[in-house]
């Protein structure tokens, strides 16, 4: 199978030669991660099969979170850690978008200008979930950025979950009506104003074309099922990288084919790219180093945990027991996913699948990617 660690190890040359004098050092420490991802480049691990006498090399993983290898099984992790935070209520998905006349502002000042986005966006949903025409108290939201369109464009991007009501002045739990969480139009008003005010605070501003603020911006919104289901939706938003080792087809003529799902009609389709095209749009989805891509608003925030457990339990006991007890079984069968997992996967040699005895370790033959 073609990996993008095939794909750097070819044309990386190439694409230093042209853009080295370009290239920020986030970028540069991916590349060179996933370059050597489970290589003896990281060192590792040597395991003798006692049955067959055949020796094998397990080598250590980069642990880069833009590196496809090391992403790829994270969600379930996640997921365990996530169930404290979980409410027995119906979930949306509310996807905030920026205008393309913003992103090439939003590419040129990712730090600063994501983390306004995060928070123009979360604000604006909480605004308008506190109007008493609407929920008429607070809510919890976990968001997650994304940047990438599905043929590697730079489309900056949050996805939020959101439990489908909140919390009164009065401490009571207001519902929202059925398949129904709030007005988007509204929404996107509010998620523009905000952003301008920000954005206006910045040396930024005038950069950015006059009808920018007269246009409508995009806000998607849509049921996502329960607690547990809604999470394990969201788990691939946080885990996935820009592209898969699985979706890249070939690497032929200093071209690159790999396939994307398109968003309209969810059929299959390929593109070809420029090898060192192929390297550009990937690297431009490189997060800023230090850079927190999932963030919690609300009712999630560490400053409210107190009072999530008690709208918990008051959910708890206001739906009925067959409900909550099916939802306990997903919740432990989730929690436990992970530990099982791992205490039926011991160390097995690949040829005749008996265990495999430590022999020694592997030294690293370069310092290891931060």
């Amino acid at each position: 199978m073609i990996e993008l660690a095939d794909v750097f190890r070819q044309y990386e040359p190439q694409y230093r030669a042209r853009f080295g004098d370009r290239m920020l050092p986030s970028h540069q420490v991916v590349v060179q991660a996933v370059r050597h991802c489970r290589t003896e480049q990281l060192g590792g691990r040597i395991y003798l099969c006692s049955h067959c006498d055949q020796t094998h090399y397990s080598y250590h993983s980069c642990q880069n979170r833009h590196c496809p290898k090391c992403q790829a099984n994270s969600g379930q992790e996640w997921l365990e850690k996530q169930q404290a935070l979980r409410l027995p209520t119906p979930y949306f998905l509310l996807t905030f978008t920026v205008p393309a006349a913003l992103r090439f502002l939003l590419r040129a000042h990712q730090k600063q200008l994501y983390n306004l986005l995060f928070r123009t966006s979360a604000a604006a949903t909480q605004q308008l979930a506190c109007d008493p025409k609407w929920i008429g108290g607070k809510i919890g939201m976990v968001g997650v950025l994304h940047t990438w369109g599905r043929n590697l464009i730079y489309h900056p991007h949050v996805h939020y979950l959101v439990p489908a009501g909140g919390v009164t002045e009065r401490g009571t739990w207001q519902v929202t009506t059925h398949n129904f969480f709030l007005p988007v139009r509204a929404l996107s008003r509010i998620f523009r104003a905000k952003f301008r005010e920000a954005l206006r605070q910045t040396a930024w501003f005038d950069d950015v074309p006059a009808d920018t603020w007269q246009q409508e911006w995009v806000v998607h919104c849509k049921p996502v099922g329960n607690g547990t289901a809604a999470l394990k939706y969201l788990a691939p938003y946080i885990f996935r990288v820009a592209i898969s080792n699985r979706r890249i087809l070939k690497v032929a003529n200093d071209k690159v084919t790999f396939r994307f799902r398109r968003s309209d009609t969810g059929q299959w389709r390929t593109c070809t790219l420029d090898a060192l095209e192929f390297i550009r749009r990937f690297l431009q989805h490189v997060l800023p180093k230090g850079f927190v891509k999932v963030r919690y608003y609300g009712l999630f925030s560490p400053g409210n945990r107190r009072l999530l457990a008690t709208v918990r339990q008051a959910l708890t006991d206001a739906i009925p027991c067959s409900t909550a007890a099916e939802a306990s079984n997903t919740s432990t069968q989730v929690q436990s996913a992970t530990s099982q997992q791992q205490a039926d996967e011991p160390l097995c040699c690949p040829t005749c699948g008996q265990p495999m005895r430590f022999v020694r370790r592997l030294r690293p033959r370069s310092r290891c990617p931060p």
